[in-house]
């Protein structure tokens, strides 16, 4: 936990700063629903309910943008009473399987109608996510963890509720590569994503 509390304040550090630059920013707030894949999806099988991003962007140009990602999923999943094998080591219990990733990414997105009522988006993210894993079961934890570097495409589309204000609807697909001694399998997930998008 202490692990995901130092990265947090490290991305809202890091918002900040992008957020007090001069130009134009837009800030946009969105739920996550995240759909495991890949390595993830065979360790957690379930949907993520509990997910947030952060996105900070300059416009430097009327329909570019350009800025910081930064984001939250959880994955949860109760496997049930079986044995269960770790390291050569069969236990025998109820397991709890948790994944926290949070992805820390420069972005930019190319808007293709600016000015338009319903202004659809397509957009790339690069950089970092830390996946940390825990496996609990009855008094044994195994934390494993990483950081994967990851790239983001997203497409979406932003539908004007105001002068400075937009309903944002976007699906992301996060491809985590390969990284780490303890958690080596590509972090991956699917997720789409609700909110809104503030600013000029």
């Amino acid at each position: 936990m202490k692990k995901i509390l130092l990265a947090a304040c490290v991305l809202c550090l890091g918002a900040t700063g992008l957020v007090n630059a001069q130009g134009n920013t837009v800030t946009t707030v969105t739920y996550s629903i995240a759909f495991p894949s890949a390595d993830l999806k065979d360790y957690i099988g379930k949907t993520s309910f509990r997910g947030v991003n952060l996105d900070f962007q300059k416009m430097v140009q009327d329909n570019i943008g350009v800025g910081l990602s930064v984001g939250w999923n959880v994955f949860y999943q109760d496997m049930g009473n079986a044995t269960y094998t770790i390291d050569n080591i069969s236990l025998t219990g109820k397991q709890y399987r948790y994944s926290n990733h949070i992805p820390v990414l420069m972005s930019s997105t190319f808007q293709l109608k600016p000015g338009d009522s319903m202004n659809p988006y397509v957009g790339l993210g690069a950089g970092v996510t830390y996946s940390l894993r825990n496996t609990d079961m009855n008094l044994y934890t195994l934390e494993q963890d990483a950081w994967n570097f990851t790239v983001q495409p997203a497409v979406g589309v932003l539908i004007e509720a105001s002068d400075v204000t937009r309903v944002n609807i976007s699906a992301r697909y996060n491809h985590g590569f390969k990284a780490g001694n303890e958690l080596k399998n590509a972090q991956s997930y699917f997720s789409l994503n609700l909110g809104f998008t503030f600013g000029d």
